[in-house]
């Protein structure tokens, strides 16, 4: 069993570097239109809150923190100024702040290391849970323009494969925290994947996506 787990493991490690390196089409296009326009800062910016726990989960980690922190960089030099302020709010707040809080506040609420852990655990996988719906956060402008141009399809698909996988290593190695977020990763990544399937074949409301499109200048030139 042990060694099973091993192996899923590695393929869950696998599917991790994938989930960090699937936004690289939008970025690219990002930078090349020199506009955020209507992407949304939010899968990004949670996908950045990586915590380290055992050796398997960990070892993409230092790849993923890299790879988000460009992602995040572009996006602010990029986003139209309309945007700007709340895009590095919440940068700074969910980035910075928030786990500098639930640091020192699990070290000083909780004396003994088991409970301190436990708590950590508990916050950990309420980030994954934001992580993996995090893409949700385009739902809007999907139902507004009935397009799918700005829903992030690559790193909503590789999060349900990476749901499914670390769920299964969960279960494997008995961890809670692990198989609750990924459970629900799984079941949310399905939920994107309908949506993206209903909506791709739509015809976009071009107006509503000229509307949506029209304050979208470049912070900087």
């Amino acid at each position: 069993m042990a060694e099973l787990s091993f192996y899923v493991g590695v393929i869950g490690n696998v599917i991790s570097v994938l989930v960090f390196l699937s936004p690289v089409e939008a970025f690219w296009k990002i930078v090349k239109r020199r506009s955020t326009e209507e992407y949304e800062c939010l899968p990004y910016i949670c996908t950045l809150l990586v915590t380290p726990g055992e050796y398997l989960v960990s070892t993409v980690n230092g790849f993923g923190v890299l790879a988000e922190s460009i992602y995040v960089l572009i996006f602010l030099f990029f986003v139209p100024k309309p945007r700007f302020l709340e895009t590095i709010t919440l940068v700074l707040a969910l980035n910075i702040l928030f786990p500098v809080i639930a640091i020192v506040g699990t070290r000083t609420a909780f004396g003994d290391a088991k409970t301190r852990s436990n708590s950590m655990g508990f916050i950990c996988a309420t980030l994954n849970i934001i992580m993996y719906g995090s893409p949700l956060s385009a739902i809007k402008t999907v139902v507004t323009t009935k397009s799918v141009k700005y829903m992030p399809f690559w790193l909503s698909f590789f999060l349900f494969l990476n749901g499914a996988i670390w769920g299964v290593y969960a279960l494997l190695v008995h961890d809670v925290f692990l198989l609750v977020p990924n459970g629900m990763g799984f079941f949310l990544g399905t939920m994107q994947l309908l949506i993206y399937a209903f909506y791709r074949n739509a015809k976009p409301n071009v107006k509503d996506e000229e509307e949506a499109l029209a304050p979208s200048q470049p912070l900087l030139s």
